[in-house]
């Protein structure tokens, strides 16, 4: 019987590939009715409670720290039945300079390997360069999350087109019946409320919105900016939470204590998914216009919010038709008007999230989830037959195709 080896962080990790993982691979299994035969070779490090994975034979675990595990996973893994193996590829969760032990692992596998790209630079820089020029080239499909991607790998590592496979960021479907108790739990009555989510850094450009907000508060007085995210770890260990102070001092001076709201902790994805359920707008006002992923970003369109962003990458690709939605960082005017027509206008808000719906319908994680068995029974030649598995529909199959952007 054919298995799906997946190679990834896993839950409970606090990790984003890791919930991203157990969401391929959840809804993976279910389309292809496999329950739970599939390993997990699960990346782990000093501070995992290993017990978790050691004690679970679903789980196959791989120190990130020990450089020689590599290879001995991959020649497990060559012993083994595995059809194909799939790659969550993120810099940061395998060991060495630039994650560079996951190359030994790829190096040593004899078995069809699909690998998706969690980052991607429009011009890659080493040692990063290095390290993912040899996976690509070594994988037999790669999967990206942006269109704007393929022609990136195909300029930066001349890679052939068709070896590139679009699909987008699986999302949570919408919550309508539990958004008018959402917002009464959440203390959100009343409020016309935004939401920025994630791990806190500079990078957020969140000083932006602050900036903004005086002359919206002025015409809604009832807005409410909710900061939601634990400072990065990576930045706590560099600055502390400079950062955070540096906003908090922004509030006071502003004004502005009864507007924004920073909750300091780390939100599971239940809460995640109740927070952009519950809020009027979702806002990303990021300065580096080069981010080509957006977990957070992805589920506020499938959940159907309406959003307010800078035209980073992932922003353009998946807003594309919504451009009005799009504003310049920095430009504190523009976003001052288009806060204050959105947020005094329930008709627009509504207008614009009946659209973002329909972009997120081809991004609920079923629908994701079939896209990637289909490309895994390719890879692989795995037969699809062999658990009663539904074929899918036009509209998802014709993301696994190869196609040209």
């Amino acid at each position: 019987m054919s298995r799906i080896a997946y190679v990834s962080t896993y839950p409970p990790r606090r990790c984003g590939i890791a919930t991203f993982t157990e969401h391929v691979f959840t809804n993976v299994s279910a389309a292809g009715k496999r329950g739970n035969r599939d390993p997990i070779i699960v990346l782990y490090n000093e501070n995992d409670d290993r017990n978790v994975y050691e004690n679970n034979p679903r789980f196959w675990p791989l120190p990130m720290q020990d450089r020689s595990a590599y290879v001995k996973m991959a020649k497990r893994v060559n012993r083994s039945d595995i059809s194909v193996v799939v790659l969550q590829h993120e810099f940061g969760i395998f060991g060495g300079e630039a994650g560079e032990y996951i190359v030994d692992f790829v190096r040593a596998l004899n078995k069809p390997l699909v690998t998706t790209f969690h980052t991607i630079f429009s011009d890659p820089k080493p040692p990063y360069r290095q390290v993912q020029q040899e996976i690509a080239d070594l994988s037999d499909a790669i999967v990206v999350m942006n269109r704007k991607a393929v022609s990136y790998l195909v300029r930066a590592y001349n890679l052939p087109e068709n070896k590139i496979i679009y699909i987008p960021h699986g999302s949570p479907k919408p919550r309508d019946n539990e958004r008018v108790q959402l917002r009464r739990q959440l203390g959100f009555e009343g409020r016309k409320v935004l939401l920025t989510f994630g791990l806190l850094n500079r990078g957020k450009g969140i000083e932006s919105l602050i900036s903004a907000l005086p002359e919206v508060v002025r015409e809604v007085p009832e807005t409410l900016y909710i900061i939601a995210g634990q400072t990065h770890p990576e930045v706590k260990k560099r600055e502390g939470e400079s950062y955070r102070e540096e906003l908090q001092n922004m509030i006071r001076q502003l004004g502005l204590e009864e507007n924004v709201r920073m909750i300091d902790r780390y939100f599971n994805e239940e809460e995640l998914v109740s927070y952009l359920t519950a809020c009027d707008l979702y806002v990303t006002p990021y300065p580096g216009l080069q981010q080509i992923t957006s977990g957070t970003l992805a589920y506020a369109v499938g959940i159907g919010r309406p959003i307010l962003s800078t035209p980073y990458e992932h922003a353009q690709d998946l807003l594309k038709g919504c451009e009005e939605l799009l504003l310049p960082y920095g430009d504190i005017k523009a976003w001052e008007q288009r806060l204050k027509e959105l947020l005094m206008d329930d008709n627009a808000l509504h207008q614009w999230e009946n659209r973002i719906r329909q972009i997120g319908k081809a991004t609920y994680w079923p629908t994701v989830g079939m896209q990637y068995l289909k490309l895994f029974a390719k890879i692989g030649e795995m037969d699809l037959d062999e658990k009663g598995v539904k074929e899918p529909n036009e509209s998802v199959v014709k993301h696994v195709a190869p196609t040209k952007y």
